[in-house]
């Protein structure tokens, strides 16, 4: 008489619930970020005034959002007039605004600029590798070094 309820045959018939599908592969953790990223610029575009369509986004385009974004940023950024310019540590507060960091802008528009051509963007056309942007991420990060009193030197090339 076969036992139904033997363990065998639900080992065979059941698979735990914690355990996956070995086929399936899992995305890397800048996989999901990059997918996130895209998904937020697409409703940006979205909800835009008037409403933004990727064909025709230009490198103003991506500096509005860029700039769009400071206002959920954590780096506080001196302005010149602020005491506490130029001081890696403050002493005190001051009201001078949040803003994104530099590395995370930076982060942001290189997985940008790669979901825009994995989603059928051609590389030539490419508003996120605009020359405005380089140079506006650039300002960024020289802006900020000033404002905390680090010093961003060019890193020289190693002779071969």
């Amino acid at each position: 008489m076969l036992d139904v309820y033997s363990t065998s045959s639900i080992s065979e018939n059941f698979s735990s619930p914690t355990a996956q599908p070995p086929s399936l592969p899992t995305a890397s953790r800048y996989e999901l970020q990059k997918r996130r990223d895209w998904n937020t610029f697409g409703q940006y575009l979205k909800t835009h005034k008037p409403p933004l369509i990727l064909s025709r986004c230009s490198g103003a385009n991506i500096l509005e959002f860029l700039k769009y974004l400071d206002q959920f940023g954590k780096t506080k950024v001196h302005n010149h007039c602020c005491p506490f310019y130029g001081q890696p540590q403050p002493p005190a507060p001051c009201p001078c605004p949040l803003k994104q960091a530099w590395g995370s802008l930076d982060a942001l528009v290189g997985r940008l600029r790669a979901a825009f051509e994995e989603n059928g963007g051609q590389p030539e056309i490419n508003p996120f590798g605009a020359r405005a942007v380089r140079l506006y991420l650039r300002e960024v990060r020289d802006t900020q070094a000033k404002a905390r009193g680090i010093a961003y030197d060019k890193k020289k090339r190693r002779k071969s």
